[in-house]
């Protein structure tokens, strides 16, 4: 199954009457989800017990709040009730419905109401834009752009191009860079060279669907709203988020041959476009992902607003 295949398949949201899972329901659900779930961090759990760190699999543990704990727990997301579920009815985002029946409380996210707003509007923009593909994932590059080995990011892995050559590309392909969150750490010397300056203000104008931290930000957005889009889409959205990690550090200046990473040589006019397909394949496959996302947060906005 593709890993961002949707996993959802419960009636849809109805805020009058949840549709309510017995345990022999729901339960293989959050097996099946916990069992998913294992297998994307057996390898980041292992690593953190040895101290060691990996630079694509563990970046979505490390960037983003969400430990491997809380990817794992299971919810069954909005208009969806389950009963003997004792783990949830302990949970304050839940509320009981009947004896033994529980589901989640929106009134509980009333005082997040105004961020929830603005991640949805932000989502529901950004996938109603253009995708943007001239950058060609050089904002890796500018985060190195003027540094020696010993100053960057990933000090642990070589870059596989000496410091001029890396200055050299980003100065001639010039930095298109829409993404306020890949932006604030290029180095000082690289932040005149992008042709806007985003801000978390104007994140909503400027995020598009060509950007890969822009893909990567679904699974960061609905995490903060587990409990009310369900855990199905949030794991949807990690997966294709861990092929939107690959593709970005395969793109980066860095020699990841040990770990089994081949370069996207973007010095070259073929690297640029390999990495021009791989990002409208990668296009392809988040649309679905972000409209579905898209509407589970106006749900879930819906739903708080209701609940007022």
């Amino acid at each position: 199954m593709p890993e961002n295949e949707d996993m959802s398949a419960v009636a849809p949201v109805d805020l009058d009457g949840p549709v309510i899972l017995d345990e022999e329901q729901w339960r293989p659900r959050a097996e099946a989800h916990a069992s998913r779930v294992d297998a994307w961090t057996a390898g980041r759990l292992e690593r953190a017990a040895r101290g060691r760190r990996h630079p694509v699999d563990d970046f979505l543990f490390e960037y983003y709040p969400t430990r491997a704990g809380q990817l794992r727990r299971w919810h069954p997301g909005l208009g969806v009730a389950v009963s003997g579920a004792t783990e949830l009815a302990q949970d304050p985002a839940y509320r009981v419905v009947s004896d033994g029946v529980v589901t989640v409380d929106p009134a509980h996210f009333a005082r997040r109401r105004d961020g929830l707003a603005w991640i949805e509007g932000l989502v529901r923009r950004t996938s109603e834009r253009a995708p943007r593909l001239g950058c060609f994932g050089l904002h890796e590059w500018a985060m190195v752009y003027g540094l020696e080995q010993e100053g960057v990011r990933h000090e642990s892995w070589p870059l596989r191009l000496a410091p001029q050559e890396i200055r050299d590309v980003v100065d001639e392909q010039g930095v298109h860079c829409t993404h306020y969150d890949a932006f604030r750490f290029f180095t000082p010397e690289a932040v005149p060279l992008n042709e806007v300056a985003p801000t978390r203000a104007t994140q909503p104008d400027l995020d598009q669907p060509g950007c890969l931290h822009a893909t990567m930000d679904l699974y960061k957005w609905t995490s903060k709203y587990a409990a009310l889009v369900g855990s199905d889409l949030v794991a949807d959205t990690f997966g294709l988020a861990r092929e939107a990690r690959g593709l970005d550090m395969e793109a980066a200046p860095y020699d990841l041959h040990a770990l089994g990473y081949e370069p996207i040589r973007l010095e070259t006019p073929e690297g640029r476009a390999e990495y021009v397909r791989r990002q409208r394949a990668l296009i392809e496959r988040a649309a679905p992902l972000r409209r579905r996302v898209a509407g589970a947060l106006l749900a879930g906005l819906t739903a708080v607003d209701a609940s007022a």
